[in-house]
Parts: C-alpha cells; structure tokens; sequence
C-alpha cells in the first residue's frame, strides 16, 4: 500500500488504507459479483432485500451459520452472526461519540435515528438498548428497516465496509475512550489480523472458522480470459492463501523495486511509475511480460476533483464574482497535462460527478468547462479581478491581495507545480498548505482548507451526491455545498423507483455542479496492477478493495520462478 492505514474499526475508519484491510476481515450484507462487474449479490445475506410497495420498509434475512473468527472475548465459544448485530453495528454510525463519517449513510434515512442522536447528544451518552423504530431485528436472523419517505438507493452501500457487523463484546471489551476499536478488528471474514506495525507492515492469516464457500462461477456472458481465469480456481474452497502481508511503502520507486526484487507478488502499479510497465497504448513492457507477469488494468470508482469551501470568505458564495472566480480556476487548470505528464496516462477526463460503471452515469455528458486560460483571463477580468499594481497577479475586486491557499501533501510536488503554473498564467498567486492527507481531512472537515485537490472511491450515485448535499456540511459534504435545488433533487432520486427517472434526477444534478463549481471535475483513475504468474484467480473488479480472499498461490511455480509462457 502507497499510505498509513488509520486503524480497523469500520465504522470509524473510511480510509482506502484501512479499508484494503477491513474487507478482508469483516464482512457487509452483499458485495459485487466477483467476475460479473456492477452485479449486487448477497453475502452474509440469504437473499436480495425484501422491499414494500411503498419502498418504506426492507426486510433482509442472514444466511444461518455465519461465525465471528475466534477470540477470548467469546471465552471459548462460537460467536454466531445475528441480526441483532447488524442492528448494533449500524446503531454505532449514529453515536455522536464515535464520530464516524459514514454517519450520513443513515442518520437521515432511518426512522427514529435523528431522534436517538439527539438524545444522545443531549445526554451525553448514546441508548444502544432503546429501540430504534426503522431499525430492528425482528427474529434472530432477519433484519427490518424503516423509512420515513421511500428509499431505493440503499442496497449499494450494504456492500459497504462502514455497514459490514461488530460483535458489541469486541467493541465494549476492546474499544477506546469513544468507542472505537482500531487495533482489534473481530470480523466474520475470511482473514484475521495477527500482527500491525502501523505504517509499515499489516499481517493476515486465514481465519479458520470460516464458512464453506467455493470460487463463484463466472457469468454466462463472460470473456475468454475471465473463463480462463475461473477454469484454475473451479472447485477451490475459500480463502485458498493462508498468509497474507501488506507492505506500506509510501515512495513509489521502492515499491516498483520490491517488485523487481521478488518481493511483492501483486503490485498496484504507483500512476508516478506507469511508464516503466505499461508502453502509450496501455500494454505491459516485454520486460514483464517475458516473465509471464499479467497486467490488470480498470477504469476505478475513483473520482477527483478540486473543491472549493463554499463558506470561504474569497472562493465561497454565489455571488456572480465568486461564481466567476472558481470557474475561471476550473478552467485555468489543464486536466489533460496532469493525466499525460503527472499520471502517466493513468487516468480519464471526468466529465460529470459520477464515474462510468455506476448507476447514474450519463455517456457523452461534460458538465465540466473546457481548460481555456484565455477566456479565463477575460472572465476574470470582467468581475473585476485586476492587476492594480503592475505586479501580474490580481486582486481581489475590492483591491485586497488575491491568494488561493490550497491543501496538498508532501507527495503532490509535480501536480503543485502544475496548478502553480497554470495559476500564474491566468494571474492568481497560490500557496499551498502542505501537510499529512489525514490532517488535511480534519482541516477540510472543519472548513479550515479553502480548496483542496481531493477525490472519492463512491459506492453509488447517491454516495456522490451525498457529498454535496447541504445537510451533510461540516461532515463529508468538504464543500460545504449548499443548493435548494440540488438538495431537493437529491431527496427525489432518493425516493424513486425508477432507474431512468432516478437517471434524470442525477443528470440535473451534475449540470448543477457544472454551474455552481464547488468541484472543478478534474480525474477518473485508471488502475493498473503487476500480478506475478504464480497468483491465481486474481481479476482487477472497481466495486472490490481487494481479492485476496479468491486467489491461490500456484508454490511450484512461486519456488522455481519459472515464467510461464507469455500470451500470444
């Protein structure tokens, strides 16, 4: 991993460090389909989500049989997974001592839960034994969950690691001061943390408790290689590797050397470093390929962007100079050289909010400005951002000094010079405010970041929109959006069964965003890993932090080094 894990709580941790990590070990109500893309299917559950006619009431029952991975709190015996803990853990996201950032997901989707915060917020202490009207369990395995308006937009995020269960002994013997428990994950996954060294190596063993489960089939409609692929691991129980070890090695030339050296199996290729793997056209090098090494290549879940705090003083606001300025920086900033010169051409130009391969995703859509420092200049210019002193940089049309102060860490030196570069040239000064990404997420929560280069790994349409919705400033809305329209719009999509009309909801959405710009879209991420021949069952799935849990390690061929002869 190229970054510092927070820890392994999972309704504490949203981090995609963390998150590689706690997906091996916990486990969510359904997931994608391993090799059949965007497919919901149920995992811990038995079956898909009983939804009412009126969408207000959903129904999900739990496969029986299901254990939690052995541990003394359980003093000694079989820890099965209930629906009552699905009910506890989602009842964690709404302790306001816990702080968790995936709190939104339901705070205001499940009936009777702004009440219990409030409650809590009020006494100071979170009732994890009143009931929750939209939540509860109503027999040992089926969940029951209300709405107070018409909800189909959940089942995405019940693939989530913020929903997956905690056992409430783990949390009440092992937990912290708030509640948080990030240095003892007790899951029900295939995996079990044994030894952390934060920052630096992170160890998994095969949990032996795990339940009877086989490497899925591949879909009727899947490609010649997928079939390749699922024809080596037909009948293997899993997880097959026993051992997992994650090396956190933040610079990327090292880890391309771990590579190199053999000590690295799978590597998630550094975009710093695509060229010594991957030629222009986005095929691996002979050097690798000689060595039977196979390139798996996504277009990710990843959007990034540049956002803009809407409370800001100087960037915030819709008055039509603030309006003028962040589109002015929008189109100023040259996304193109960044994909080309900063990434490697490891990325796309996003065109609208939502990434391909999520619901919601509109092709041939650009609500983004197109990079045109001239017409920025000119729009500068006519709401009054001048150069008043000679110096070639503006001021603010009042005549005070004009400074963009922008987040950034100490490994964004190449894209900091690009932004500087392409700032200047339209007359605005930049200074950066350079610290750890962590930091920087806590600068950006409490509105202390005026524009930060951020991005998200979203779990669905709504997942974006969500981050702009005015309720949820102050928490992962960084922007600090606030738009009646587009609120309103968001809660309709929310409530609406149909796919296509949802669709046009989201479209009118992103136009917004398009106009008010407190996002200046800049990338779509392509992903690409190095897999080494003796790795089996490994495929490259967006919707997936990781795969461990569907791969083998072919050891004769791991011991001889022995490359396999390169597809033709």
């Amino acid at each position: 991993m190229d970054g510092e894990e927070a820890g392994f709580d999972p309704q504490a941790a949203n981090d995609g460090y963390s998150a590689t990590v706690m997906t091996a070990i916990f486990e969510s109500l359904y997931e994608y389909l391993y090799l059949g893309g965007a497919q919901i299917v149920p995992r811990t559950a038995a079956s898909m989500p009983e939804i009412s006619a009126d969408g207000r009431t959903w129904r999900i029952r739990l496969k029986p049989g299901i254990h939690f991975s052995d541990d003394r709190v359980f003093k000694g015996a079989k820890r099965e997974l209930i629906a009552q803990d699905y009910v506890y853990t989602w009842k964690r996201l709404l302790d306001p001592r816990l702080r968790s950032p995936s709190a939104e997901i339901l705070a205001e989707r499940i009936l009777g839960a702004r009440a219990a915060i409030d409650k809590a917020k009020q006494s100071g202490r979170f009732d994890y034994d009143a009931e929750i009207e939209g939540l509860r369990a109503t027999d040992r395995y089926t969940i029951e969950l209300k709405f107070p308006e018409a909800d189909y937009t959940l089942l995405p995020y019940l693939t989530s690691p913020a929903l997956s269960a905690v056992a409430r002994e783990v949390v009440e013997t092992y937990g912290d001061d708030n509640g948080r428990v990030m240095e003892h994950p007790v899951g029900t996954g295939p995996y079990r943390l044994i030894q952390w060294r934060r920052g630096q190596k992170i160890v998994l063993e095969a949990n032996l408790g795990y339940r009877e489960e086989y490497f899925p089939a591949p879909p009727k409609d899947a490609d010649p290689a997928t079939r390749a692929l699922a024809k080596t691991m037909t009948g293997k129980r899993l997880p097959q590797i026993g051992r997992v070890e994650l090396s956190v090695i933040e610079a990327p030339q090292p880890q391309l050397l771990a590579f190199d050296s053999g000590a690295l199996d799978v590597l998630e290729l550094p975009f710093e470093l695509a060229a010594k793997a991957v030629d222009p056209s986005g095929r691996l090098l002979p050097r690798y390929a000689d060595q039977g090494v196979t390139l798996q290549r996504v277009v990710d879940l990843y959007l990034g962007y540049l956002f803009f705090n809407m409370d800001d003083p100087v960037v915030g606001g819709d008055t039509p100079e603030r309006l003028a300025l962040r589109r002015a920086i929008v189109m100023a900033y040259d996304v193109e050289e960044e994909i080309r010169v900063v990434r490697n051409g490891q990325g796309m130009r996003a065109t609208q909010p939502i990434p391909p391969d999520l619901e919601g995703h509109v092709p041939g859509l650009n609500v983004s400005p197109p990079h045109d420092p001239a017409a920025a200049r000119a729009l500068l210019d006519k709401f009054g951002y001048r150069d008043r002193d000679g110096d070639g940089l503006r001021e603010l049309p009042d005549g005070q000094p004009l400074t963009l102060h922008i987040g950034t860490t100490p490994e964004d030196r190449e894209r900091d010079d690009l932004i500087r570069k392409n700032l200047q040239a339209i007359g605005i000064r930049v200074e950066f405010v350079n610290r750890k990404w962590a930091d920087l997420l806590k600068m950006a929560r409490a509105g202390q970041l005026q524009v930060w280069m951020a991005g998200t790994f979203p779990v669905s349409a709504d997942a974006v929109m969500l981050t702009l919705y005015g309720p949820n400033a102050g928490s992962n809305n960084l922007a600090r959006f606030r738009n009646a329209e587009f609120d309103a719009l968001y809660r309709k999509a929310r409530a609406t069964a149909n796919a296509e009309e949802r669709g046009r909801a989201y479209q009118r959405m992103a136009q917004i965003v398009g106009i008010r710009n407190p996002w200046g879209l800049r990338i779509y991420a392509i992903r690409s890993a190095l897999v080494r021949p003796w790795v089996q069952g490994f495929q490259r799935n967006p919707h997936f932090f990781q795969v461990w849990r569907f791969c083998d390690i072919d050891a004769g061929l791991q011991k001889t080094g022995k490359p396999k002869p390169a597809a033709q």
